[in-house]
């Protein structure tokens, strides 16, 4: 304990850094607290380095509450901002695009079932499609398969 007392920069890099990392790799950058509080560890050491602020641990820690409360009145909205954006569009699975030869007519009324890869699936499509039509897999959501009639 007296290494880290005695070594104050290091230890508040060292704490800086590993809070941030705590909040990006672990929390996943969901809360901002240890975000905040770990940058203003990281500035802090640099400010005790530079000789700024006295190497003491209530100058040290004064500091850090200073920059921590300082970062969160800048940064809040920015963060906030960015985490509400979020990307609409949907992800192609490996399953849009099969395509199969009908084995039941489909149409808004009819929704047969397909079996592929062990599962039944549910068939629908917005088209009337005949027996035998060649089908493409337009949509996959849970146990059903949008189709259309392949050219």
């Amino acid at each position: 304990m007296d290494w880290a007392f005695n070594n104050l920069a290091e230890s508040l890099l060292i704490l800086g850094i590993l809070l941030l990392v705590i909040e990006v790799a672990v929390l996943g950058f969901s809360t901002f607290v240890l975000f905040f509080v770990g940058c203003a560890a990281v500035i802090t050491a640099i400010l005790l380095y530079l000789g700024i602020i006295p190497e003491t641990l209530l100058a040290s820690l004064f500091a850090t509450g200073i920059l921590t409360a300082v970062s969160a009145i800048l940064l809040w909205k920015p963060l906030k901002k960015m985490q509400t954006q979020v990307d609409t569009t949907k992800a192609k699975g490996d399953l849009v695009g099969h395509t199969f030869v009908l084995k039941d007519p489909v149409s808004p009324e009819l929704t047969p079932t397909y079996r592929y890869s062990g599962i039944d699936w549910k068939l629908e499509s917005a088209d009337t499609l005949a027996v035998g039509t060649r089908v493409q897999v337009i949509d996959a959501s849970v146990g059903i398969f949008t189709v259309q009639a392949t050219l």
